[in-house]
């Protein structure tokens, strides 16, 4: 599976632990950012980013997913969601975890840094990438109207 990270300055050691653990695991991982650490950063550009490549990817027809990371996940989880395409589901616990994908089809994961332990990460990040959409029909007309609302600006 291919990776795309992204994470602000309270993420970054977390975002290079996942980069070498998933790394190890086989996947291929591509770090959006920031490379150094800076309070000041601006978290949404690498966000945008990594989520821009999610969807480039998945376009491509190239198995691809995205984890964004920040302090509490929920700023990073926003700028993701702009990225037309884009599923970004907050996870804290297992079942959200899982959920994001198995009911929702995300194509991102986003997480608190400062919420849970660098193994409770890998912990959920594994989950996410491994559990599939269920297509269950009521899940994919649910996906499916969101999608229509991004392109037409029209809710049924």
């Amino acid at each position: 599976m291919r990776i795309h990270i992204a994470t602000d300055h309270a993420g970054l050691e977390l975002s290079h632990f996942l980069i070498e653990e998933l790394g190890k695991q086989g996947h291929e991982v591509f770090d959006h950012g920031p490379q150094s650490y800076d309070p000041l950063d601006d978290y949404p550009s690498f966000c945008i980013n990594a989520a821009l490549a999610v969807v480039r990817d998945q376009q491509a027809g190239i198995a691809a997913l995205g984890i964004v990371l920040g302090g509490s996940g929920n700023g990073e989880q926003i700028a993701a969601n702009k990225v037309h395409g884009i599923r970004a589901a907050l996870a804290w616990n297992e079942s959200t975890a899982k959920l994001a994908r198995e009911h929702n089809d995300a194509n991102v994961i986003a997480l608190g840094a400062r919420q849970h332990t660098r193994e409770e990460v890998l912990h959920l990040v594994e989950l996410f990438i491994a559990e599939p959409f269920s297509h269950d029909e009521r899940h994919a007309r649910r996906i499916g109207k969101i999608a229509d609302y991004e392109q037409t600006g029209n809710i049924s």
